[in-house]
């Protein structure tokens, strides 16, 4: 057993680094600090610089998508998490947030703004902010994200020291007097670029200065002397420490207090320092207090009472606080908040809060409206690694997030144009028609798509509903029907959904999913009934052959009569016609394969029908179509099959589960449920 347990602590023992711990726990003298600042500069950046810097530390993308340029930000797929946090689709809002950053660091004006992230419920407001402050804490770790406080060595009557921490995690450089600033800036900053100069913004707490006064006073106005009772220390960021990161949530206006933000009197220390008003006898613990040097994020901000809004006026314009019985305060962090529409809109109708509304900048985070970052998010905790033992159906959670995505999303004015359509253009699929700048123009024409719809929490609750329901638990798989169930019978009791003209839509969207659904099944079972490769290639050639002898005006030598016949014409339109290629369009088609052919034999290469996915696709339906008789699909539905049949029927299901991604289960309800509908199809005809 013993062994055992020193096995396990040496497990231990590799994932800790004593190196690391002793660096992040540097400590030394003012001296020391001033050499680490000349040799690096931006130990002593304000916090916007810090968190720009932070973004910017994990690279960027550049892309292009309807000829407009974006930035991608990789540190906003949460590398720090493995991607736990991630932010999907949504670069052109997080653009406009690092803008904001970026113009801070440089001093531009907005570092006096509180940045207010708006929109709907659940379009990650929170995991945006979230992210900022874990990445804070991480980049506060590394050396490049490096910074320094510094604590008070105060011998009592009897020779023993008593350490007092800077309660607000103050610049150490404020420790310089304001008649000697200048001189030292002039010299640190010497030969350096503007962005890496270093600045003093600022006095020291009230703590701190009565710290500093006193030793000033004790040794004659000796500012070294002073320095000899500062030691400064690394400091790591950290929200569960209530260091450089706080958070504050709003309560009922009975138990709110402005304390909270600004720290309250020690009642305890009153009788040891003899009056209320002493720094000493007070606790800087407030939000505002504890998050200095970083960022303070204010949940739901629009909900706090008026007074606390006024606080959050002079922290934001002139960076001061002021705690109760001291003077201004300085602070050097960002203010953070987040708020849904309905508060906002609140917001913009009071004249009174016409101050607040001039100090902030609002920055759009709506839901997306490009399916395959939505698909991402329910990707992310709904996949093999995560759910285990329930097979979950392939389109599954595409249907699920089409929904909530056409939701969102304004019907077209263009003519012609259905709202699904918008919806594939919008995902990057070409419709005749349709270019690039008619997308933009679609997108400039609905401003408010994203601002409203169904929100990925609800989407995350019905598949979590739906993984868990009996018939989940009994077949181990879930498949899009069972989901698309789930979220129009939660629609009757949905929390934000009061009106029933939007949950009328909302049942009509499902209904344009599940009919998209069906034909995506039907494309499949299709591919699968006809993915016999060898049958495709001979078909090709067969039509390959055809169409040269009729382009070239020849005739077509017969392999078994070995007669020379015309052109099959009857085959080449059975094919062209699976691609609705017209009568009327059929020689240009013939030609246009032909040329593509002479193309690549020119380059000396092999012709390959998969290389041309218009001809690929008639094929398929082509050899669908000669093949659906022979396999009796149709009759699966009545359960009267024979074994060649069946056995026809099983080289199908294996396909799909071999190149589709379904398993036994799904795979057979695919089948029957396509099965049927080929059914209904052919009782329609006979009627």
């Amino acid at each position: 057993m013993m062994a055992q347990a020193d096995n396990l602590l040496a497990l231990i023992d590799q994932r800790i680094d004593a190196e690391r711990f002793r660096e992040h726990h540097w400590e030394g003298t003012f001296q020391d600090y001033l050499e680490l600042v000349a040799r690096q500069p931006a130990v002593a950046r304000n916090a916007f610089q810090r968190v720009y810097d932070m973004i910017m530390h994990f690279g960027t993308e550049r892309y292009t998508r309807f000829r407009q340029d974006f930035i991608r930000y990789k540190f906003f797929s949460d590398p720090i998490g493995h991607g736990k946090d991630a932010v999907y689709g949504l670069d052109r809002p997080l653009m406009n947030l690092v803008d904001f950053f970026k113009s801070a660091a440089h001093g531009y004006g907005t570092e006096r703004r509180i940045l207010l992230l708006h929109g709907p419920v659940g379009s990650s407001k929170s995991t945006i902010t979230r992210l900022l402050k874990k990445g804070l804490e991480y980049y506060s770790k590394l050396d490049e994200g490096a910074l320094y406080s510094f604590c008070w060595h105060i011998p009592d009557e009897n020779g023993r020291i008593h350490v007092h921490e800077c309660p607000m995690l103050e610049e150490p450089l404020k420790l310089v007097p304001e008649e000697a600033r200048a001189d030292l800036l002039a010299a640190l900053n010497e030969g350096r670029p503007e962005r890496e100069q270093t600045r003093i913004d600022g006095a020291l707490d009230p703590f701190c200065r009565r710290m500093f006064d006193d030793l000033l006073i004790k040794y004659g106005g000796d500012w070294r002397k002073v320095m000899e009772h500062v030691r400064v220390r690394r400091v790591i960021l950290s929200e569960k420490d209530r260091r450089g990161i706080g958070t504050f949530q709003p309560k009922d206006e009975k138990n709110q207090d402005s304390t909270e933000l600004t720290g309250d009197i020690n009642y305890r220390k009153i009788a040891e320092y003899g009056s209320d008003s002493d720094p000493r006898a007070f606790n800087f613990d407030g939000e505002l207090n504890i998050a200095n040097r970083g960022i303070c994020e204010f949940i739901e901000v629009l909900k706090l009472d008026v007074a606390f809004l006024y606080d959050l006026l002079g922290a934001s314009q002139e960076h001061v606080i002021k705690p109760k019985k001291f003077a201004q305060t300085d602070i050097d962090e960002v203010i953070i908040g987040h708020t849904n529409e309905p508060e906002y809109r609140k917001l913009q109708s009071n004249e009174l809060m016409e101050a607040f509304r001039d100090r902030t900048i609002k920055i759009d985070v709506p839901y997306n409206i490009r399916l395959d970052d939505e698909i991402a998010i329910y990707q992310k905790d709904f996949n093999k690694e995560r759910i285990r033992g329930i097979h979950i159906a392939p389109h599954t959670i595409d249907t699920a997030a089409m929904w909530a995505v056409l939701t969102r999303l304004e019907e077209p004015k263009k003519a012609g144009l259905t709202l699904l359509q918008k919806l594939k253009l919008y995902n990057g699929k070409s419709i005749p028609n349709f270019t690039e700048d008619s997308v933009r123009e679609l997108r400039e024409e609905a401003g408010r798509e994203g601002m409203q719809g169904i929100s990925p929490r609800y989407i995350q609750d019905k598949l979590s509903n739906s993984l868990v329901s009996d018939q989940a638990l009994q077949e181990k798989c879930i498949n899009p029907f069972m989901v698309m169930n789930e979220l129009e019978s939660g629609l009757s009791h949905h929390s934000l959904i009061n009106d029933e003209d939007t949950k009328k839509r909302y049942k009509e969207l499902l209904g344009v999913v599940r009919e998209e659904y069906e034909d995506t099944l039907k494309s499949e079972v299709q591919r699968a009934i006809s993915a016999d490769e060898d049958a495709i290639k001979r078909l090709c050639s067969n039509y390959i052959e055809n169409v040269r002898a009729y382009t070239q005006h020849e005739k077509v030598r017969n392999k078994y009569t070995g007669r020379d016949e015309e052109p099959d014409e009857r085959l080449m339109r059975s094919i062209e016609e699976k691609i609705d290629i017209p009568d009327s369009r059929k020689d240009d088609f013939r030609h246009e394969i032909m040329n593509y052919i002479g193309a690549l034999a020119l380059d000396g290469k092999m012709f390959d029908y998969r290389t041309n996915a218009r001809l690929h696709k008639a094929l398929e339906l082509k050899l669908f179509e000669d093949q659906r008789d022979t396999i009796k699909l149709k009759n699966v539905v009545s359960g009267v099959v024979d074994d060649e049949t069946q056995a026809k029927i099983d080289v199908v299901k294996q396909r799909l589960i071999k190149y589709f991604g379904y398993n036994e289960t799904s795979a057979t309800d695919v089948l029957n449920y396509v099965a049927s509908i080929f059914a209904r199809g052919d009782s329609k005809k006979e009627d």
